[in-house]
Formats: C-alpha cells, structure tokens, sequence
C-alpha cells in the first residue's frame, strides 16, 4: 500500500483545535495533484496554536492569510500559528508532477501565488479565504488551476514513479536499491529527482522513513527505539535518534513522552522512564 506522509505532529493535540479535511480536485487535474487539504478553526478565546508539520516530498500551493504562495519540498519542520478563526487551503502535487503541470522547478523557497499562476491567483485567494463551504473553495482552486492543464512529461511521470516505489515499499531503504529498482544508474536517479522532484533520492528515503517512525511513535509510545530503528531499515538506533532529531527537532524519547499528554522531566526529577528510553 501506497504511503503518503502527512507528517502532523502532536496530532493528539491537533485533533482537538482544528478540523482537518481532503478533497479530490477536477479529474483532468488528478495526474498532478494529489489532493486539495482545507483546515478550518476557531480559537476565539482559546489559546494560539503553533501546528509543525515535517517536511514531505510535495509541492504545495497554499491560499492562506500569512502563508500564501508555493511551496517546494522542504528539509525543516514546518511551522503555523492558528489563531482566532480562519481556514486554510492546500494543493498537494504530487511528487515529481510540479515541474510538468507549471513548467518551473520546485523550489525551496515560497514564490508568491501570482509569479506562478498569474494575477487570477490573487483574486482566487482571497475568494478561497472567503468561502463559506468547502464545496466553493474546491470549486475555485478547480477554476484556477483547471486551465489548460498540460500532458505529464515522460521525465515527470518517471520521477512520480520513482517516488511511488520508496512510498509502496518501506523496505527500500538505499538508493542503490532504488535505482535498480527502477532500471536507472544512481547518478540518472540522482540527476532525475534534483530535476523533477526537487530534493535528492537519499533524502526522499529518509522522509518517508522519519514518517513513519513519528506516526509509530504517536500510536504507541512505549515502543522501544532500537526495534524500531532496525525494522526501519536503520544500522544502528544511534544513526535513527540523530536523524530523527535532526529533523523533528527533539529526540524520539522526547517525542515519545509528549504523546503520553505527560510533562517532560526536568534534570532535576531525573531521567525520563525506561519504557520511553
């Protein structure tokens, strides 16, 4: 089964701010994109939240009030303050079909809705801002983007496969698996996901890999670390925990205690209990 990294953290406490929901745009548009996310909330007189999300391998096109634009596939973790109530919508590409559908690479960087779509952009932002239903802000995304949608291109759909197999497997682990995987030498895959998917195949492994690992940590926090480490494919659980915390920000036993709902302990109340070591 095909996985797809949604890569919300803390989701115990998400789930109680903001309603999350996905919808499937225009079926001309489906060869590119994967799905159209919309979060909606309402916070007034409750506290801000700051929602982080880990990186993914999608481009994503977002019509929000402090986040509008494009954004490539990212390395850090994602971070968005809710406050008060408004909604949000997300295109979510999917891997390796941007460049084809836009006719521009992914970048790292946010570009701004108009230097990739046009002026109309502009205009369907704020009327997607403005919507009332989720029906009308699929609506209007369709509209947008639903314009002269183009052919995916052969590198397009070669870089889309390449992704689909790491997502379909979460035994390839190595991109000398992938490659053979896919009948390309490393340094075709290599120049291929540079070129189409925006980041580098070592990477879009590892992606899928610390996925995975926050979601088993948040299902059951009491798993041991190195199990886990080895079933993902990992040499060693030192290797794990660094990647793991390099990207997530904390290490997995920090990680792992706050989805208990429990306080981390300072230094001071000694080390944090065994079964989240």
């Amino acid at each position: 089964m095909e996985r797809i990294p949604q890569g919300i953290l803390d989701e115990r406490t998400a789930a109680s701010t903001f309603e999350l929901t996905r919808h499937e745009p225009a079926e001309p548009l489906r060869l590119f994109v994967q799905y159209y996310w919309i979060v909606r909330w309402d916070l007034r007189g409750r506290q801000a939240h700051r929602q982080r999300v880990l990186p993914n391998l999608s481009v994503h096109v977002s019509f929000s009030r402090s986040a509008s634009g494009v954004w490539g596939p990212g390395r850090d973790v994602f971070s968005y303050l809710l406050d008060g109530r408004d909604q949000v919508l997300g295109v979510r590409f999917h891997p390796g079909c941007f460049r084809s559908f836009a006719g521009r690479p992914a970048e790292e960087r946010a570009l701004p809705l108009a230097d990739v779509f046009g002026p109309q952009a502009v205009e369907t932002e704020a009327a997607v801002l403005a919507a009332t239903g989720t029906a009308e802000m699929v609506r209007l995304t369709d509209e947008l983007l639903g314009k002269d949608v183009p052919e995916l291109d052969a590198a397009g759909a070669q870089a889309r496969d390449a992704v689909r197999l790491i997502a379909g497997d979460p035994g390839l682990t190595r991109v000398g698996a992938l490659a053979c995987a896919t009948g390309l030498s490393v340094r075709t895959l290599q120049r291929l996901f540079a070129d189409q998917v925006g980041v580098s195949p070592k990477w879009a492994i590892r992606v899928y890999r610390l996925s995975d690992a926050a979601r088993r940590i948040a299902d059951d926090p009491a798993l041991g670390h190195a199990r886990l480490a080895s079933e993902l494919g990992y040499s060693d659980q030192a290797h794990f925990v660094r990647d793991f915390t390099a990207v997530v920000g904390t290490s997995p036993a920090r990680y792992a205690h706050t989805q208990t709902g429990k306080r981390w302990p300072s230094r001071q109340t000694g080390r944090p209990p065994p079964s989240i070591q």
